[in-house]
């Protein structure tokens, strides 16, 4: 199996941190990965990495020469990129939302333009189709993908970590965060920010791995998603309990994705997919979750 893009492995050091979702300080080894290792968290079955990298070790990887090779890989898979972006988007019910927000904002006396943060934009590309739909547009990408998004798609696209920007409280309607939450040192920190970020009933979209689906159980550590770059291995179980215990109101989970390409014929990869998105067992996984109007 072809494994996801990463930044190459390198000798860094680390230090032992309780668990981001319990607090927990009791670890088992859950996957070997030749020179790195994920370890599950005994009280709650977070998989992480742990001891965790510096993260000062962790922002490097993306600003380099690794940030200009991934920006190059982003630029070559846009297209196909954003397709499974958009489909992912519609399972998870956004353009109904797009809708409503848009219906809300157009019926007032005075005209306001729903807002959007991509974090983690990479090149733009999807910020880019949702200026065209008429959002108002921002972006946070701390690889040089940002200076791209800035200067190709004319993009308002921030290239300093999203705490550091400095946002002001309810900023936005929605904020999207595609395959970035499982690269941080402390997701609950990003999850508390994009809290603060949203207006009340505003609404987060998370799309990241799923450990618990069918082709993690089957390839262990060599599933796709177990590279150098993912600190934490989410499943639908432990990233539900860190989106409430961050004060979110959970509205729906999918999941897709069964076997990976030229890992099956193609009948079989298509009964597999098919399982797999109508089982929760998918490779991949959006989870849509409210900010609580009584939170």
């Amino acid at each position: 199996m072809v494994k996801t893009w990463s930044t190459p492995v390198t000798a860094e050091s680390g230090r032992l941190i309780p668990c981001p979702l319990c607090g927990g300080a009791q670890f088992k080894n859950a996957l070997q990965c030749g020179a790195f290792a994920y370890v599950r968290c005994t009280r709650c079955g977070l998989v992480q990495m742990n001891p965790q990298p510096d993260e000062a070790q962790v922002m490097k990887r993306y600003q380099e020469t690794s940030g200009a090779d991934y920006c190059a890989y982003e630029r070559a898979n846009e297209e196909s990129f954003l397709n499974l972006q958009l489909l992912a988007l519609r399972d998870a019910g956004f353009y109904d939302l797009e809708r409503e927000l848009f219906e809300g904002a157009n019926s007032g006396s005075q005209e306001r333009i729903p807002a959007v943060l991509d974090v983690g934009c990479a090149t733009g590309t999807l910020l880019s189709e949702l200026k065209r739909r008429g959002w108002q547009t921002c972006g946070v990408e701390i690889s040089p993908s940002a200076e791209y998004a800035r200067s190709v798609r004319s993009l308002d696209v921030r290239g300093m970590p999203l705490e550091q920007n400095n946002f002001k409280d309810a900023s936005f309607d929605v904020i999207l965060a595609s395959h970035f939450i499982e690269h941080l040192n402390d997701p609950r920190r990003f999850l508390q920010e994009a809290y603060r970020l949203l207006k009340t009933g505003g609404r987060l979209f998370i799309t990241t791995p799923n450990i618990s689906g069918f082709q993690s159980r089957i390839f262990g550590s060599a599933w796709r998603s177990a590279i150098f770059d993912h600190l934490y291995l989410f499943s639908v179980k432990t990233l539900c309990a860190m989106l409430i215990n961050s004060g979110f109101e959970l509205e729906s989970v999918h999941t897709w994705g069964g076997l990976a390409a030229g890992t099956a014929p193609p009948w079989l990869k298509k009964i597999a997919d098919h399982l797999a998105k109508k089982t929760g067992q998918g490779d991949v996984m959006i989870l849509r979750a409210e900010k609580n109007p009584g939170g």
